[in-house]
């Protein structure tokens, strides 16, 4: 059995003493193994993993799908939480070698910095054993992380407040080529843990397609940033949905309440929102 529950998101409905914060974490339980999936922006991952009675030192890895302070912010603390509860030397931390690059959001004309909080020797100090990898990477038999993916649709323009400081130093729009999402080969179809999305979800779901040879989606849920981007890309992204086999489309986080309610109108039934405590199964 498959079994996500999200533990850092945006909202909380109906779980008393659970927090919500701009951030996404989930916890995947499979049968190789238990996998904590983003950190969340600070400490609610943990307040709410103790609330559902998540055993986080029971985790065989960390898994981290892009660089993000709202993805990354807790990575220190889940580091710590697990390798003192587990007794062990090192935490794997699966991510792309872009984990530590300079990123900022400029909305108008406020900069900020939304990378990883803390440096590389901060983490490796605590315990983590970072295992960066650029492409599709197997890190238990049927579960995988898709690496970078290919940009191809003509609508999935992303979100152009986002920057980074590029190779000759300067500030540019980011392609956030570290965006990664967990998949997960089930008999009922495969079962997709988005982060961010940050390369298209239309893109995404291609390229899972492409690299697995199987079309059937039992569940695909997390973070679409369709929330910041154009209404072009929002539209196609809808239109282009349609036209995957998909049992299943939870969203969350920066998809943003107004393309949230489009999506449920489109799937009905099909549609669900993850909010903190959402426990989703195969």
């Amino acid at each position: 059995m498959i079994r996500a529950t999200v533990l850092c998101e945006n909202s909380v409905y109906g779980n008393t003493g659970a927090l919500a914060e701009h951030g996404w974490s989930v916890w995947i339980e499979t049968e190789q193994g238990a996998y904590l999936f983003d950190t969340g922006q600070s400490t609610a991952f943990l307040n709410n993993a103790r609330l559902f009675g998540v055993p986080l030192a029971d985790a065989r890895a960390i898994l981290i799908s892009h660089h993000h302070a709202d993805h990354t912010g807790g990575l220190l603390n889940a580091i710590q939480t697990l390798r003192v509860g587990a007794e062990r030397n090192a935490v794997p931390v699966h991510a792309h070698p872009h984990l530590f690059k300079q990123s900022f959001s400029k909305r108008g004309e406020d900069l900020a910095y939304i990378g990883v909080p803390h440096n590389r020797p901060a983490l490796e100090t605590a315990g983590a054993s970072f295992q960066l990898e650029a492409g599709w990477t197997e890190i238990a038999p049927g579960l995988a992380m898709t690496g970078e993916v290919p940009r191809v649709t003509d609508f999935e323009f992303g979100d152009q407040d986002l920057h980074h400081i590029d190779e000759s130093g300067k500030l540019v729009v980011d392609p956030i080529r570290d965006d990664q999402t967990v998949v997960i080969d089930t008999p009922e179809g495969l079962f997709v843990v988005l982060g961010c999305s940050h390369a298209g979800l239309i893109n995404i779901l291609t390229y899972i397609r492409e690299q697995t040879g199987k079309s059937r989606f039992h569940t695909v849920m997390g973070g679409t940033h369709l929330g910041p981007v154009s209404d072009e890309q929002v539209d196609g992204t809808i239109a282009a949905l349609h036209e995957f086999d998909i049992g299943r489309i939870g969203v969350s986080h920066c998809t943003g309440p107004r393309v949230a309610a489009r999506l449920a109108h489109e799937f009905g039934e099909r549609f669900f929102f993850c909010s903190v405590g959402t426990v989703v199964e195969v």
